[in-house]
């Protein structure tokens, strides 16, 4: 593998959201109770994309919220001593609702787990699903997302980054060697 190798498009991210969006929809038979919850940073536009596909096919916008998970880490003191913790924004009662937490990618599984922590902060969801872009495997905690866009086998020393236009300027996921 070169020094920097992309292996999905805009066009590929477009097809993988509408497919996520899909799964959900068929798996939750509608919207009833369904919300989205984003993780800072690219996992708040991944939500919003959903919510705007689902609005596309069901004609409704379902309750969808951002959440930084910086201090729930238990890993944020290595990260840095002066932590960014961005806002949360969650304005909908989490209690009983069906959450899909929204993620770019998937990787040890310590930022999901935080997310579930913050999230039980909130309240008592009835379920946390998981939907994220990009699967690359070497899990720490026995965690799985529900919806994956793409299974990506990598090593420990390849960092797959991801850019979305809303933020980056552009879609593309590309993998480099560290």
């Amino acid at each position: 593998m070169s020094k920097h190798d992309t292996i999905l498009d805009a066009a590929d991210i477009d097809r993988i959201m509408t497919r996520i969006t899909h799964e959900i929809l068929e798996i939750h038979k509608g919207t009833d109770n369904l919300t989205l919850i984003g993780i800072h940073t690219r996992g708040v536009y991944l939500a919003k994309r959903i919510q705007s596909r689902i609005n596309e096919i069901e004609g409704v916008v379902i309750p969808t919220g951002d959440i930084d998970i910086t201090l729930y880490r238990d890993d944020w003191t290595r990260i840095s001593h002066n932590p960014v913790v961005q806002a949360t924004d969650i304005s909908f009662s989490v209690d009983s609702k069906h959450i899909i937490l929204v993620d770019d990618v998937l990787f040890t599984g310590r930022t999901i787990r935080a997310a579930m922590d913050a999230v039980i902060d909130f309240g008592r969801p009835d379920r946390i699903e998981l939907a994220v872009l990009v699967d690359r495997g070497h899990r720490e905690l026995p965690i799985q997302a529900n919806y994956v866009g793409k299974h990506i086998e990598t090593r420990r020393s390849e960092t797959v980054n991801v850019l979305l236009s809303e933020y980056d300027g552009s879609d593309q996921v590309a993998i480099e060697e560290s």
